[in-house]
């Protein structure tokens, strides 16, 4: 029960990260923009610490067999694509899409996308305690831009920024399903420790694919000094956690 206590309460504070767009809504395009490259760049490097330095190597110890955990990566990567293809979960340009149709698939891959944010925070909780904790910062720091991002899509969309925020929140709540739909089924034994490398590919696709392309949009000298900061920030962090854990 005390696994299932720190799962849900892990969960309901990534749920809960939906309702940050409320706090840049007085600010200036200008000045979001520049935050939310800042947030961009340290969730990249979070989400590739978060794999390379914890995830990848508790699932290389916890299987024993390499090509294994390896091609459960490659799943991972390829179902992240898959589901990005088909829900849209990248969020095109407005200009280029059409906005209200769009609002609500944003919300439909938005809530999948959570539903396996769940999953994976509590296969790494029923793995070990400190494991759940550096997934839970990882996949809160990746949440932050994306779900600023949702909300201005939302709006867009015509839903007003009440119900854009209360949407955001529901879809949210898809993560508490996916984490107490795994936490129901732990008694399949070895879920959790595949779960772990297939969470390490998605980790690697968003930050490779989504995140970092978006850092290359902006390329004034100041920015990309700006940009490499916060990326590496996220990853000494994650490697920071990683020795601490490690003594």
């Amino acid at each position: 029960m005390y696994d299932l206590a720190a799962i849900l309460v892990s969960v309901v504070a990534v749920s809960l990260v939906s309702f940050v767009g409320v706090v840049f809504v007085g600010l200036k395009e200008k000045v979001l923009r520049r935050l939310i490259m800042v947030f961009v760049g340290l969730a990249s490097g979070t989400l590739l610490g978060g794999a390379f330095f914890h995830l990848l190597p508790e699932a290389l110890n916890g299987s024993g067999n390499v090509n294994t955990v390896l091609y459960t990566v490659i799943v991972g990567i390829i179902s992240f694509f898959v589901l990005e293809k088909f829900l849209h979960w990248r969020h095109c340009h407005e200009e280029e899409c059409p906005v209200h149709t769009f609002a609500y698939m944003s919300l439909v891959g938005d809530g999948v996308h959570n539903l396996i944010d769940g999953m994976i925070i509590a296969a790494t909780f029923m793995v070990g305690f400190e494991l759940g904790w550096v997934t839970t910062l990882a996949v809160v720091l990746h949440e932050i831009p994306q779900e600023i991002g949702d909300f201005g899509i939302l709006v867009y969309g015509g839903l007003g920024k009440r119900k854009a925020l209360i949407f955001n929140f529901l879809s949210g709540l898809t993560a508490v399903i996916g984490a107490v739909a795994v936490y129901t089924l732990r008694f399949f034994e070895g879920l959790q420790l595949m779960l772990i490398p297939f969470a390490a590919g998605g980790f690697i696709y968003i930050a490779a694919t989504d995140l970092m392309p978006e850092l290359h949009k902006k390329s004034k000298a100041g920015e990309s000094v700006v940009q490499l900061v916060s990326l590496l920030f996220g990853l000494g962090l994650m490697a920071f956690f990683a020795s601490f854990i490690a003594v």
